[in-house]
C-alpha cells in the first residue's frame, strides 16, 4: 500500500501467527489435563492380616508396607530409619520371614500374614525375645529395637529350619554360634552399639528353645 511503512511482515506470517494463537489455549489445556492425569494417584484395595487381625485398606499403589502400617494402621512400632533397606529399623515378619517393610509395596502382600513388634507381645505378656532384650540391656535409645527383635525371632527360626548363612561351616547342619548370629543380624544396625548385649539376648532365647 502506497505510503505504508515496510514492517517486514507478509500476509502469510500474519496468518500463521493467528493460527498459532488460536491453537495455543487448546494445547495448554490438553497439556494441563495430561499432567493432572499423570499426577493422580492410582488407588487399589488390599487385604492382609496384621498381628492376627484382618485388615482392608484402599491405598495409593505406591504406598510401602511400612507406610501402610505406620500411617494407615497406626502401628508405629516399626520405625522408618534410612528408608533404603539398609538399617533394618523397619523389619517385620511376613509369613514368618523377615523383610524390610520400607522396600516392599503394600499391594504386594494381598492375603499375607504380617507380624510387627506390636504382635509379638504386650506389656503384661512379653515375648521371650522382648524380655531377653530388657534383661540384657540390648538397647539404648531403642529406635532400632523393634526391628532388632523381629529380626532376632525370625533369625532363630531360620537356624532351626537349617537354612545356612555365609558363615555356616556345615550346610547340612546349621549350628547356633556367635558368628552365625552376627552374620544373620548384620542387616540390623544399632547406632548405639549394643551389639554384644543383643547377641547375649538371642543366645539366651535360643537356649530356652533348645
Amino acid at each position: 500500500m502506497p505510503g505504508s511503512p515496510d514492517i517486514g511482515t507478509s500476509r502469510r506470517d500474519v496468518f500463521l501467527a493467528g493460527a498459532a494463537c488460536a491453537a495455543a489455549p487448546g494445547a495448554a489445556g490438553a497439556h494441563a489435563q495430561n499432567a493432572a492425569a499423570a499426577e493422580a494417584p492410582s488407588m487399589t484395595g488390599v487385604a492382609f492380616t496384621v498381628n492376627g487381625t484382618p485388615r482392608n485398606l484402599v491405598l495409593d499403589t505406591r504406598t510401602t508396607l511400612l507406610d501402610a502400617l505406620r500411617e494407615h494402621l497406626h502401628l508405629t512400632g516399626s520405625k522408618k530409619g534410612c528408608d533404603h533397606g539398609q538399617c533394618g529399623a523397619c523389619t517385620v515378619m511376613v509369613g514368618g520371614r523377615r523383610i524390610n517393610a520400607c522396600l516392599s509395596l503394600a499391594v504386594m502382600h494381598e492375603g499375607d500374614t504380617i507380624t510387627t513388634i506390636e504382635g509379638l507381645g504386650t506389656p503384661g505378656d512379653l515375648h521371650p525375645m522382648q524380655s531377653a532384650f530388657i534383661s540384657h540391656d540390648g538397647y539404648q535409645c531403642g529406635y532400632c529395637t523393634p526391628g532388632q527383635i523381629c529380626s532376632s525371632v525370625a533369625m532363630l527360626e531360620e537356624i532351626k529350619a537349617g537354612i545356612p548363612s555365609h558363615v555356616s561351616g556345615d550346610l547340612n547342619r546349621v549350628a547356633l554360634s556367635e558368628a552365625e548370629i552376627r552374620e544373620r543380624m548384620s542387616g540390623n544396625i544399632c547406632r548405639c552399639g549394643a551389639y554384644s548385649n543383643i547377641v547375649e539376648a538371642i543366645v539366651e532365647v535360643a537356649g530356652r528353645q533348645a
